[in-house]
């Protein structure tokens, strides 16, 4: 079992660290950035603040709510490959304060990029990369799960599928988890990776431990990324990052038993992609965007269309978006070293009015 550990209270920080920041140079640690100015039309930031910086590198975000509770996962190593990732979990009951709930470590493993949802029986699920290095260079990977009952207190990770495959989210539906996995289909022959193809299989499981491949996904040039939602009529979506030589992503519909897909080019490059869909029907995406300089930002998303409308303050290493919907606000955790440290942020996002009714609470997980 994994007990909860040290808290970051923005209150505290400020109160000590504020002034002395301030005289160098640097933002207050959790001070909101200034909002959209007022007028702004379409989506407008309502807040951003800087809610964890402990590691020397934290990335790779995921934001849901349970139980009441914000949690943002994400992973912290000494640098964006390399050392023993571990998967630090933070709780808030407001979105201000943040309390470290737990850290998920295995030795000599990568944790990497986990992702949260809910099970059918109300236990909060991770899932993650587990990858092995030697340096910096890849020598093997497998899925890991974690399940916890109150986001404090972890089961042990477990591995799913193979090695060699990335289960990078899963999304559930009518009480089954779905999720692509990518990899390497050469991995085991020790070739040059820029030189292998690359995978993508949609799966899907009833406990989020036991994996079944429905179908292996016809999309090219090097797929991976990839996060999977559904509409109310139980249509499938899928927002793919596709790899090789800056190549754009990829939008895919389909319908059960999901076996037959339809995909649209986005025209953008796309960078740790996640989207939601909302009550009202309306889709967001956010990512990052390889437009000018490297950004987060967030965009509007049809069926065949992914239009970016909003950048957060962000830069360099960045992107990787959790997205959740609560009291009428798009709420976005993030990472980015545009302040000189890769940190997680926190975002508060108020839509247009036609896209953001009141009476939701929590996006679908």
């Amino acid at each position: 079992m994994i007990p909860p550990t040290q808290r970051f209270g923005t209150r505290s920080w400020i109160r000590w660290f504020g002034p002395a920041l301030a005289l160098a140079g640097w933002p207050a640690l959790g001070r909101a950035a200034p909002p959209s100015a007022p007028g702004t039309t379409g989506p407008r930031i309502i807040s951003v603040r800087k809610i964890w910086d402990q590691a020397p590198h934290n990335a790779f975000t995921d934001l849901i709510r349970f139980k009441d509770k914000w949690f943002c996962t994400f992973r912290e190593s000494v640098a964006h490959v390399g050392g023993d990732g571990k998967l630090r979990v933070l709780v808030s009951p407001d979105g201000q304060e943040w309390t470290s709930a737990a850290l998920l470590a295995e030795h000599g493993i990568d944790l990497r990029d986990p992702k949260l949802s809910i099970t059918p029986d109300g236990r909060l699920m991770i899932v993650a990369g587990g990858s092995v290095y030697e340096g910096r260079r890849l020598v093997g990977r497998q899925p890991r799960v974690a399940f916890s009952r109150d986001g404090l207190t972890w089961m042990p990770t477990q591995r799913v599928l193979n090695e060699g495959d990335w289960l990078w989210r899963v999304t559930w539906h009518n009480g089954r988890a779905y999720g692509t996995s990518y990899r390497l289909v050469d991995l085991d022959k020790g070739k040059n990776p820029k030189d292998q193809d690359w995978e993508l299989a949609l799966y899907c499981s009833p406990d989020g431990l036991h994996y079944e491949r429905i179908t292996n996904l016809a999309v090219t040039d090097q797929p991976n990324e990839t996060t999977l939602r559904f509409l109310p009529d139980g249509t499938m979506m899928a927002l793919v990052r596709r790899e090789a030589g800056n190549r754009c992503g990829w939008i895919g519909v389909s319908r059960k038993p999901y076996t037959q897909w339809t995909w649209h080019e986005t025209k953008h490059r796309l960078g740790g992609p996640n989207f939601i869909v909302l009550p009202d029907g309306s889709m967001w995406a956010a990512g990052r965007s390889h437009v000018g300089d490297v950004r987060t930002i967030l965009a509007r998303m049809g069926p065949d269309t992914y239009e970016p409308v909003l950048t957060v303050p962000s830069g360099g290493d960045c992107s990787y978006p959790g997205l959740a919907w609560h009291d009428g606000l798009l709420w976005m955790s993030y990472y980015s070293s545009h302040e000189g440290k890769s940190s997680i942020y926190l975002a508060r996002i108020r839509l247009t009015a036609a896209a953001a009714p009141g009476a939701p609470t929590r996006a679908a997980p």
